[in-house]
């Protein structure tokens, strides 16, 4: 007979083993923690743990879905408030990411290698198309208001939330080659200022915003990863 799982008591185990892990990430970095590290903290055996997690990179993609859920949950919140102008919202809504990303550095900073490795491409797609498919429709109905009162002007609204959602994206993946490789820039945070400025530019474009109203990263957060040297 097939044992019955209660979905509440798993849910917590699993989330036990995550906070263990997001510890272990500050003392030893993701690359040198091992499985045996883990149930030694917990006191459970192997078998156990390969009850809730298949393998070290499922529990990759265990702690990326977290950071991915709670970041979500933030978003969510700050794109369905009502009254607010559709121009401050999108821009409320890039200024709560930015600051998200620098609460989150020591783990992204301690997870940066491992993300980028190249047996971790399905978990970097896997990750990328959630933040499409959770974050892209609600910028869509924030953005299809900002048509209807005017502040924008795209014959696409229905798909310029995943564009912005994916130059985000892409804005990451490049931050974080400039944080793995900072020997390939002479000023880090020069370039990196230069690449935001790009990238906004290029976003205003595909929402047909006036100029300058919106940053998809503000200068204060670009500094605080890059002004330092930009090295991990």
């Amino acid at each position: 007979m097939a044992r019955t799982v209660n979905e509440q008591e798993y849910a917590v185990k699993r989330a036990e083993i995550l906070d263990v892990t997001w510890r272990l990430l500050y003392s030893k970095g993701y690359e040198q923690i091992t499985i045996k590290d883990i149930i030694a903290e917990l006191k459970i055996s192997k078998g156990a743990f390969y009850h809730y997690f298949d393998s070290k990179q499922d529990l990759l993609v265990g702690m990326l879905d977290r950071l991915r859920s709670q970041g979500t949950q933030i978003f969510e919140q700050i794109l369905s408030e009502p009254d607010i102008p559709t121009s401050r919202r999108l821009q409320r809504f890039f200024d709560a990411a930015g600051r998200w990303k620098v609460a989150q550095k020591e783990h992204i900073l301690s997870l940066l290698r491992s993300w980028y490795a190249d047996e971790n491409a399905v978990v970097r797609l896997h990750v990328q198309e959630s933040m499409l498919e959770y974050v892209g429709p609600l910028l869509n109905d924030v953005i299809a208001r900002g048509v209807a009162e005017g502040e924008l002007n795209t014959p696409f609204p229905d798909l310029a939330g995943g564009i912005v959602i994916g130059m985000l994206l892409r804005l990451g993946d490049t931050f974080s080659s400039m944080l793995l490789e900072p020997g390939r820039y002479h000023d880090p945070l020069q370039a990196a200022e230069q690449m935001v400025a790009a990238y906004n530019d290029a976003m205003e474009r595909v929402l047909g915003a006036r100029p300058g109203s919106l940053h998809l990263i503000d200068a204060a957060t670009t500094r605080e990863w890059f002004g330092a040297g930009g090295t991990l």
